[in-house]
């Protein structure tokens, strides 16, 4: 490609710089007049100020103090106080007030009082005073701190620019004999407020962008562990939905040996009994693959038995080797209990069980399985921790877990502390499907 003449560079160059200039006055506008400042958080919201209360306190105090100095400044000791400089010495005190809840104007109302103040104490300024005086740049100072902290650090430097560029007009020119200048430290002062400013809206922003982060973090912590969970009990419920389809496709292919002479159209339907089966167990077969491609877990113990309530007695006996004093009961007549009902109230026991091991260290446990009509209840109590409780380490899945095995089955779950100082689960599992 052929390189651009400098003559063709320097005039793309200079194009860019008259629009730049053209586009200033609308920025201008934009950051020091239209554009809104940030919001106050409401209490209790990430960022709120509690410091508003104090903060308002002193800057009143300031404000009345920074007063009553301009006012010896402008009046002769002796003299009469006029009007127009008490009227003046208000006025930048509410302003300065004025800027907690409306910086961008207050910051405007200071630099216009600024020059009406320059142009009055001026004249009245002895010698050897310094000039402008210290209650100007006090009151500037604080408008240009209260507006940084409540706008972007560039409109912050765009104000600070205008600041410095006033105060400097107002104190050189038309004065009207020598003074002590002292140009250098105010303009020292008012970038170290606007500074100041800016480092405080920056720790603002990010202590508010941490606390959502930090919200986030909690709300993606818990939905991870609400799909772990359910995945889980995909995973278990499989394994039966896949026992009960290995059946049905057996017995299909079966039944037309147990009849004699059967009918081509028996034969055709179990046919299809059977293919419907192995396509289900296929399907089956393909989502088990999917949830288990990240399981950890060793061959043998994923292709196990899923465990049912006839085994309560390992599971009280390995809790019961674990050092947890545990007892177990039933009530009612046992009856064979659907497949998912008997995992899930399994599972809620072990998970009940284990609640106890990590977070009531010493306490007494106990299981009581009660067999109704039309449904089952779990129900595992503990006593009070003997021990001290070791601190929860990171997000568990325990009571969660139990939660939606019993809505996936329409159940129930209740826990809670007990009187005595433990606590109790309670599930109630219907047999039947309530839909």
């Amino acid at each position: 490609m052929p390189e651009l003449s400098p003559v063709t560079g320097a005039a793309k160059a200079g194009r860019r710089l008259v629009v730049r200039l053209r586009a200033l006055p609308r920025r201008l506008h934009e950051d020091l007049w239209a554009s809104p400042v940030d919001p106050l958080p409401a209490p209790g919201q990430p960022g709120a100020p509690v410091w508003r209360p104090v903060f308002g306190m002193l800057l009143i105090l300031t404000s009345a103090a920074v007063a009553l100095f301009h006012v010896s400044d402008l009046v002769p000791a002796g003299a009469g106080i006029p009007a127009y400089v008490v009227l003046l010495a208000v006025l930048q005190s509410v302003a300065l007030v004025a800027g907690m809840s409306r910086p961008l104007y207050a910051w405007w109302a200071s630099l216009v009082l600024l020059l009406v103040s320059v142009r009055l104490t001026e004249p009245a300024l002895s010698d050897l005073a310094p000039f402008p005086s210290l209650p100007d740049i006090a009151l500037q100072s604080g408008a240009l701190f209260l507006l940084a902290i409540r706008v972007a650090p560039r409109r912050t430097v765009t104000a600070l620019a205008v600041s410095l560029l006033v105060g400097s007009l107002a104190a050189t020119a038309a004065t009207t004999q020598a003074h002590v200048h002292v140009l250098d430290r105010a303009s020292l002062v008012v970038v170290a407020a606007g500074g100041l400013g800016v480092a405080v809206r920056t720790l603002r922003v990010a202590r508010t962008q941490l606390v959502a982060q930090t919200e986030l973090t909690a709300e993606e912590r818990a939905r991870r562990t609400l799909l772990e969970e359910r995945n889980r009990i995909a995973r278990e419920l499989h394994d039966v939905v896949a026992h009960h389809m290995s059946v049905i496709s057996i017995q299909a292919q079966v039944a037309p040996h147990l009849v004699e002479d059967p009918s081509d159209e028996l034969r055709e339907n179990l046919a299809g009994i059977r293919t419907s089966a192995v396509q289900a167990l296929t399907e089956l077969r393909r989502v088990l693959g999917v949830l288990r491609s990240e399981d950890g877990c060793a061959d043998g113990a994923r292709h196990a038995p899923q465990p049912t309530l006839d085994r309560l007695d390992e599971l009280v006996a390995t809790v019961r080797d674990a050092g947890v004093d545990v007892t177990a009961v039933a009530t009612g007549d046992r009856l064979p209990l659907p497949p998912g009902v008997g995992l899930s109230a399994y599972r809620i026991t072990q998970e009940a069980l284990s609640n106890v091991m990590r977070h009531a260290p010493g306490a007494r446990a106990r299981v009581e399985i009660g067999y109704h009509t039309a449904a089952v209840t779990v129900r595992v109590t503990n006593s009070a921790s003997r021990a001290p409780v070791p601190p929860a380490a990171g997000a568990g899945h325990g009571l969660l877990g139990m939660h939606e095995r019993t809505a996936m089955l329409g159940g129930d779950l209740v826990h809670g502390p007990t009187p005595g100082g433990g606590y109790e689960v309670v599930a109630t599992l219907p047999l039947e499907d309530p839909s």
